[in-house]
């Protein structure tokens, strides 16, 4: 009994707080109570979520102790302090058992609804994992899972959703839509057997022959081939619906071009490689590597111009082949000169003046030229003139189809007043330089002229000391040059600003013939997809003669200024395939060579390991660094020397719906 009354004049107060506020907490605790109270912390090891600020904190649980002798349900004084500290510092507090046996029966029960909720989360988790791997397992083999095919439905119901937002009508839906003209019995076809299959009268397609008020997209067919290709165009730009497609004309040029720059038979023999490697391994690496899937057939033509413009040039890992008999023997009764050079002369039965007999070395470079002291030089002219004469072939090439663009279009102004003077000035000044270079080639002359002091006498209008072929024809297709810049210039706005003004005056005469002829009747109604072309023009753009003035203008200096600098710029032909000839060249003999003129039995550890050095050089830059910067310089000559002469690339794609292309991008 006495424990009991002892018991009762005690009191005290639970709860957690921080541990970090645990030392002030107990201060305050002392201070307000004079020391009347005992504290004592129990820390929890765990970090636990703060509900107020949902971080991790550390916490600690307390009991304060302290004297009341109030029964009921009066509080102390020193009751009150405890409670406003408690609520200052912002703990929670919680009731405490009164005796031991109570604390026992809390702690069971806390076990027991402990064990519940545990046995409730191991079911609920073991359900949740039955669940979850029935939605994530394949349905067949190599199919999707089943929440896998709920989430591609639910985006083709969607997307189909939103197509259909796009019909007009309410019983009967009506949209106007583009379709592929040679698909249309396939289109007709199709929904007649969908109709026959469901009895329903479900769709009909009626095609509208009338021209369009919009330009229509521009639909593209490719295959796996000519996809790369395609890409590579359409980086720069769509073409217009009906304008001429340079991926025809890439698909050849581009690997051709990278072949002049690349050419070594050896490093395309290594690309080629490459190439056939990822064709052969096509299924393996359309994943693991799609951008080498994807690219694997422009590498391996790539590979493949290599080796050809190599054989060309005679060079595999900067040495020649002897596939021939060479033009070039060494001079009879000659010693070497210093330096152990040794000079050679044409052969006695090679014809030199080209007379009928025999002609020079059958394919490509003769071996000769390798390893002679003038061997840059000499590759140095071939690559250059070799350079300019592809490059001014292919901008003939832009040219042509910008012929074909004016006659597509039915614009006799732009073929007579844009693209004649553009392929006179074109042929009569570069074309005829290519002439030059040609029949220098093939002509024996005892002093022959100099092409640039040619040019340079022709452009100044000056005279040729010394004229390839004679003094008046020069000064002709200059005169013709020059006489096509003001043709390109001036007639095309005038003829423009004489069209708008006689349209204007059809256009008001039908207007006041409309107003007074009083019959009555109403204007047929149009659909605005069926209106002209020239028709949204007159009402979107007004005719301005001033713009128009200045874009012949910036025009015709930048095509007049393109076409030098253009031209020189196919010089790039002559750089790279000159560096990657040297660099080949350097590699070679700092590494395999120096191997091989080592003293014997050094020389045989010194090749195997020089020969490691000189393939991992060859990966890394020629085969790396090299591919790459002339594939940036074929795709630099296509965007803007050759696909500037014809390209506008002002169209938009024909994107049909199609549930594959969907999910194909959302990937």
């Amino acid at each position: 009994g006495g424990r009991s009354r002892l018991e009762t004049m005690f009191s005290n107060t639970a709860g957690v707080i921080e541990q970090a506020n645990q030392d002030r907490f107990a201060r305050s605790l002392f201070r307000a109570t004079r020391g009347n109270t005992f504290t004592h912390f129990q820390q929890i090891f765990e970090p636990m979520v703060d509900p107020k600020t949902g971080r991790e904190v550390s916490k600690a649980v307390f009991v304060i102790y302290f004297q009341d002798n109030r029964m009921g349900g009066q509080t102390s004084a020193m009751s009150e302090k405890i409670q406003k500290i408690c609520a200052s510092y912002g703990v929670n507090t919680y009731r405490w058992p009164a005796h031991r046996e109570a604390a026992q029966e809390v702690l069971t029960s806390l076990q027991v609804q402990v064990e519940d909720q545990q046995r409730l989360l191991r079911a609920h988790e073991s359900f949740v994992l039955s669940e979850a791997s029935a939605l994530l397992a394949p349905l067949r083999l190599g199919g999707n899972s089943l929440i896998e095919d709920w989430r591609l439905f639910c985006k083709k119901e969607k997307s189909i959703y939103a197509t259909l937002n796009l019909f007009e009508g309410d019983m009967n839906l009506r949209a106007n839509c583009w379709y592929p003209e040679a698909q249309e019995q396939q289109i007709q076809g199709l929904l007649s057997s969908t109709m026959s299959q469901t009895g329903q009268n479900s769709a009909v397609l009626i095609s509208h022959r009338t021209p369009p008020r919009k330009s229509p997209p521009t639909y593209i067919r490719t295959n796996e081939f000519t996809a790369v290709f395609q890409e590579l165009v359409d980086t720069y730009g769509l073409p217009n619906y009906g304008e001429a497609n340079p991926a025809l004309f890439t698909i050849v040029t581009f690997p051709f071009l990278f072949g002049v720059m690349y050419g070594d038979v050896g490093h395309g023999s290594m690309l080629l490689s490459v190439g056939l490697f990822a064709v052969w391994k096509a299924e393996d690496i359309k994943h693991t590597i799609p951008d080498l899937y994807y690219a694997r057939y422009i590498v391996t033509m790539m590979g493949l111009f290599a080796i050809y413009v190599g054989f060309l040039y005679n060079d595999f890992f900067s040495l020649g082949f002897s596939f021939f008999t060479s033009r070039w023997v060494e001079v009879e009764g000659g010693h070497p000169g210093p330096g152990g050079i040794i000079s050679y002369e044409p052969a006695p039965w090679f014809d030199t003046k080209n007379e009928g007999g025999v002609g020079p070395y059958p394919f490509g470079v003769d071996p000769a030229w390798h390893g002679a002291q003038n061997e840059l030089i000499y590759m140095n002219s071939l690559k250059m003139k070799i350079s300019v004469i592809l490059g001014v072939s292919q901008m003939i090439v832009g040219l042509l189809l910008r012929f074909a663009n004016a006659i597509h279009n039915n614009s006799p102004v732009d073929l007579v007043f844009e693209c004649v003077p553009m392929m006179l000035f074109m042929v009569c000044f570069f074309g005829f330089m290519d002439y030059m270079i040609l029949y220098k080639w093939v002509t024996p002359m005892p002093n022959p002229p100099s092409i640039i002091n040619s040019l340079i006498a022709m452009a100044m209008w000056g005279e040729d000391l010394n004229p390839m072929l004679g003094a008046e024809l020069p000064r002709i297709l200059m005169a013709v040059s020059m006489l096509a810049v003001p043709f390109m210039l001036i007639p095309k706005p005038l003829i423009k600003l004489w069209q708008h003004n006689k349209e204007v005056a059809a256009r008001s005469s039908r207007g006041h013939g409309g107003m007074g002829g009083g019959s009555g009747r109403h204007a047929p109604v149009i659909d605005e997809e069926a209106c002209p072309l020239g028709l949204e023009e007159d009402e979107g753009e007004q005719f301005e003669f001033g713009e128009l003035v200045i874009h012949q203008v910036i025009e015709t200096i930048e095509y007049v200024l393109g076409t030098v600098s253009h031209t020189a710029s196919y010089l790039r032909l002559w750089a790279l395939s000159l560096a990657h000839q040297q660099l080949s060249t350097v590699f070679f003999g700092m590494t395999l060579l120096s191997g091989m003129t080592a003293p014997f039995p050094l020389n045989v550890l010194s090749l195997y390991f020089c020969f490691m050095i000189w393939f991992g050089i060859t990966l890394a830059i020629l085969l790396g660094m090299d591919v790459l910067e002339c594939f940036l310089h074929v795709l630099r000559l296509h965007w803007v020397e050759f696909q500037s002469k014809f390209y506008k690339a002002q169209g938009h794609a024909f994107e049909p719906y199609c549930h594959r292309t969907l999910l194909v991008k959302e990937e």
